[in-house]
């Protein structure tokens, strides 16, 4: 190997290294956006569920009201 090809091999591996850190902080971003998004539709399926509880309930209390009125 002569010396331009060693300067060429050097600059390949630090692009394949500037590159692997880049994809790096990207993972974690997506690992962190993605609990994230995880936690938000938790809470939005316990919302959801307590609606649906709250109006199974109103339609059992205005059914009880029909039949003694």
């Amino acid at each position: 190997m002569d010396e331009f090809d060693i300067k060429l091999l050097e600059r390949r591996v630090d692009e394949l290294i500037r590159t692997v850190e880049r994809l790096r902080d990207e993972n974690r971003a997506l690992r962190e956006s993605q609990g994230s998004l995880l936690a938000e539709r938790a809470r939005l399926m316990e919302k959801t569920e307590t609606a649906r509880i709250r109006v199974e309930e109103m339609i059992e209390r205005l059914k009880a009201l029909e039949k003694d009125a």
